[in-house]
């Protein structure tokens, strides 16, 4: 029998990111993954802390909030971290007209910026119809791959959280927590392994009637002779995606213009951010289709799509793809989070809105200091 204040179980960013702020707290924690090292969606994103694609609604402080930590945790951590930013480009009026809107209403450090302003900010925007950009100073990039594997290792240097990878919890009977080879006791256990909870609390996830997100990815090899993006880019595709631009009274004709120029891209639920990691590969994507039970296998069609629509805003130098892949995440409609407390000392903490890079530090210091 061991004994603990905090149990989590889940090492991808959200469970990381609660364990982070138990150990703060000065609680003893383990943290459990049933896998050698995270493989999940915690890994299989574009790494991008994004508090723009917040702007303008409640989680923005949240989102900034999380931005700090991660700041801080990869100087103290030694992960590599960037402050690059992002630049949103417009080609079309309708483009135009939600930028200059959103610049309007927004109250923060973002800058119109004329098109040769934005071929100065990245070697490989497209210039040509090229109207206007919009620079937001207050993203990141990290390299998901090494963020997610550093971080459990500096926690247990520097908190003592004790880690317990290839550790699966067979069953969890408040306080006590069953793994194939301990029972632990604790005060409080966070179940934070996405959508697998599921094999915890059936019921709870059934009634919950949240779904899945699984999204394709393309990563390329590293750009020649350290050639360098600049600031992670995006488009209009983006701008109708995203909640922060939802508010603008031009969106609804973007979307409209967007759906009969790219219905397959509408369908597959595209829209491409180009980012790049510290080995120079250029990391973008994505796709949205929803579910509970997904083809195991990558559409290609979709990837060409990504891939089109990808050549209408950027050129880098080498798109040779190096790996394909995708992701899962749980999803709620509406809901930046989904948080249940099933029993007595359990708290189910979900993501739920693909933010997890973005709002899981900040998330987690409030679900800890509601315990």
């Amino acid at each position: 029998m061991r004994t603990i204040d905090v149990a989590i179980i889940g090492a991808g960013i959200v469970g990381l990111a609660h364990a982070l702020a138990a150990a703060r707290r000065g609680l003893r924690v383990v943290l459990f993954e049933r896998h050698e090292r995270a493989v999940g969606a915690s890994i299989r994103n574009f790494g991008l802390p994004w508090p723009v694609g917040l702007a303008l609604t409640p989680l923005h402080e949240r989102a900034l909030r999380s931005r700090a930590i991660w700041l801080e945790v990869a100087r103290k951590a030694g992960f590599w971290c960037l402050e690059n930013g992002a630049l949103f480009l417009a080609y079309h009026e309708d483009e135009v007209a939600v930028l200059r809107e959103f610049s309007e209403r927004a109250q923060g450090p973002y800058q119109l910026l004329s098109a040769e302003a934005c071929a100065q900010r990245s070697p490989a925007v497209v210039t040509s119809n090229l109207r206007c950009g919009l620079f937001s100073p207050t993203e990141l990039t990290v390299d998901p791959r090494e963020a997610i594997h550093v971080l459990p290792n500096w926690l247990a240097r520097t908190f003592g959280v004790e880690v317990c990878f290839s550790t699966p919890v067979n069953t969890v009977e408040p306080p006590y927590i069953e793994t194939p080879l301990t029972t632990w006791k604790a005060e409080h256990i966070l179940v934070c392994s996405g959508p697998d909870f599921e094999g915890l609390y059936p019921h709870v996830f059934a009634e919950a009637q949240l779904t899945k997100c699984k999204l394709q990815m393309l990563r390329t090899q590293p750009q020649p002779d350290g050639w360098r993006l600049g600031p992670t880019l995006a488009s209009g595709l983006t701008l109708a995606r995203y909640d922060n631009f939802a508010g603008c009274p031009s969106t609804p004709a973007l979307r409209a213009r967007l759906e009969r120029d790219w219905p397959e891209h509408i369908q597959w639920g595209i829209h491409v951010l180009l980012a790049q990691n510290s080995c120079g590969e250029l990391v973008f994507g994505d796709t949205h289709e929803y579910g509970l039970t997904f083809d195991p296998f990558e559409s290609e069609v979709a990837n060409q799509l990504i891939l089109n629509y990808l050549s209408t805003f950027a050129h880098p130098p080498n798109l040779t793809i190096a790996s394909r892949w995708h992701g899962i995440y749980a999803k709620k409609s509406g809901h930046s989070e989904w948080i249940a407390k099933p029993e007595r000392g359990v708290t189910i903490v979900q993501n739920t809105n693909g933010l997890g890079m973005t709002l899981a530090f900040g998330l987690a210091e409030e679900v800890l200091a509601a315990l």
